[in-house]
């Protein structure tokens, strides 16, 4: 342990002064407005290892982190182990507010009563039943009721955590909010929320109007903006700042914080999706035969990507490059249990793959508490492994198929065992939701495998590294590349009853650049094939927003 003043930011990162504020800020709840690209998640990476390097977050009190996406709170958990290392990291549980909010109902389940009352082997489900089965709507509601009721849960909560982080704090609904205030409010747990009101597109869903604002007001917070924007290149940035000139004038950076010349920014108008897709899969070959890593290399849609994008998909696939639509997968690919199968196949599949194969071993050390049988089981482990692979590589096996595969996977879960499984994550301990995880993985491999029946391409389709990515302006929130394409700029794909809406949801796509942005629109778009609604095909620029990429 040692002292704040002896604390320094850890990589030797610089922070702008109001960041540096925020991070080592003592006993005043903090709300920070910040920009994309200004370095939210590191934040809050480098406010968790000030509080526990310096005891002010004591033994064995914990942060909690609450995000509003599976990616987001899986990455401020991993950015906080590297910055802080496992020992400290430990006492860092970040969560989203639904997995916030279930672990609420399962430590304190006796607590709901009435209708709401539930069985210690409840369920997950798409219906309710009383007594048996929730849905996914129901664990904020229900986690909202037992803090608000039972004053044993309420204490219990307060005594764990000493300090609280609430991450893209913007999109909050007014019921969240509840939550947090019923567990936090009039308490000495410290509080910092971090959000940017330009990125508001929760609105559809919810998310509460001015809540930044009302946490201000509502829990004594100083605001602390930040202005730098560290992700983009400055003709990027400056394009950033024409929008933000649009939505929020008092938020404009002074020009000469955005002088020069990097970055790339195209507008390409097609006449068809089959001219967009053609020249697109182009660029992105090109692209990676320049060397950019597929991971760095992001397709954006504002909705149905599984229909604007389908002709991209298949061309992309003519080309051999592979690719995977985020709106199935990337909510999978963090749930630990779906990884673990993912690495064995890729393990057994594929020659040299360290990193899979390191996942794999560590959950040696989770299978028993001595290390004698640590060793055992390792051992076992290595023999399984070795068997699937010859199994694998014989000529019998029928690797186009993916039923060869299942056995071989559920053989390896066995030998893991159902504790050690169940161990990965608290969600698992109730209901279905393991061997749900597990065939939801294994159709994910199943519907890459078929369509091309090659299993070394379906991995890498649904690898995070080996694939670009396709994703809804929704999901890409927090995340960004060093080429983004925003497919379809057309008034037929951004609008919204609100018009602040569109403007912030375009203004999310376009910061998510670092080095490359390209916009495209089209005049026609043919009508998928099956039931479709709301689908024109004749399609109008949207031009408000493509006029922002032009500098005069």
């Amino acid at each position: 342990m040692i002292r704040p003043d002896q604390w320094h930011p850890v990589d030797g990162l610089l922070l702008e002064p109001n960041a540096l504020s925020a991070v080592t800020m003592s006993d005043r709840n903090v709300v920070v407005s910040a920009g994309p690209g200004a370095g939210k998640t590191e934040l809050l990476a480098q406010r968790a290892d000030f509080l526990l390097r310096t005891g002010q977050c004591p033994y064995p009190r914990r942060i909690l982190a609450v995000s509003f996406k599976v990616d987001a709170a899986r990455n401020l958990r991993e950015r906080v182990r590297r910055r802080s290392g496992p020992r400290l990291a430990a006492r860092f549980d970040s969560f989203t507010f639904h997995a916030f909010a279930k672990r609420v109902i399962d430590n304190f389940r006796p607590a709901l009563t009435g209708v709401n009352a539930l069985h210690p082997d409840y369920q997950i489900g798409r219906d309710r039943i009383v007594g048996e089965q929730i849905t996914f709507a129901d664990f904020v509601p229900l986690a909202l009721e037992i803090i608000e009721s039972n004053v044993y849960a309420r204490g219990g909560i307060r005594q764990t955590y000493s300090h609280v982080f609430l991450d893209e704090f913007q999109d909050c609904t007014g019921q969240q909010y509840r939550l947090i205030k019923a567990a936090f409010g009039q308490t000495k747990a410290v509080l910092t929320a971090v959000g940017d009101t330009k990125q508001r597109i929760m609105a559809w869903a919810g998310a509460l109007d001015g809540v930044l604002q009302t946490f201000s007001d509502d829990f004594t917070a100083q605001p602390l903006p930040l202005y730098q924007n560290f992700r983009s290149a400055p003709r990027l940035r400056r394009m950033q700042n024409r929008m933000i000139a649009q939505m929020d004038p008092g938020a404009v950076s002074p020009d000469e914080e955005l002088i020069g010349d990097g970055g790339v920014i195209e507008v390409l108008p097609f006449d068809t999706e089959y001219d967009e897709a053609q020249d697109v899969a182009q660029l992105v070959e090109g692209w990676l035969q320049e060397g950019t890593t597929p991971s760095e290399i992001a397709i954006l849609v504002r909705q149905q990507p599984h229909l604007v994008a389908a002709v991209l998909g298949r061309e992309l696939a003519d080309r051999g490059i592979p690719f995977r639509n985020e709106q199935d997968s990337q909510d999978l690919t963090a749930e630990p249990v779906a990884a673990l199968v993912i690495n064995f196949i890729r393990v057994i599949a594929q020659d040299r793959q360290p990193d899979a194969y390191t996942e794999l071993m560590r959950i040696a050390t989770r299978s028993s508490a001595s290390d004698d049988e640590a060793s055992r089981f390792d051992g076992q482990l290595k023999r399984m492994i070795g068997n699937s692979r010859a199994v694998v590589r014989s000529p019998e096996f029928r690797t186009g198929e993916p039923a060869p595969w299942r056995v071989l996977v559920h053989e390896f879960l066995q030998l893991v065992s159902r504790p050690v499984l169940i161990a990965l994550s608290t969600e698992y301990q109730q209901g279905t939701r393991l061997d749900d995880l597990i065939e939801q993985a294994l159709d994910a491999f199943d519907r890459e495998l078929a369509v091309d029946g090659d299993p070394v391409q379906a991995l890498r389709r649904l690898s995070e590294m080996d694939a670009i990515r396709f994703l809804t302006i929704h999901k890409c929130k927090g995340l960004e590349f060093e080429k983004v394409v925003v497919l379809g700029v057309e008034e037929q794909l951004f609008w919204s009853n609100e018009p602040t809406a569109q403007e912030s949801e375009f203004f999310v796509a376009i910061s998510r650049a670092k080095q490359h942005l390209v916009l495209t629109h089209v005049k026609h778009r043919d009508r998928p094939k099956g039931p479709v609604k709301f689908w024109a095909e004749s399609r109008t620029p949207h031009q408000r927003f493509l006029d922002v990429a032009r500098e005069d």
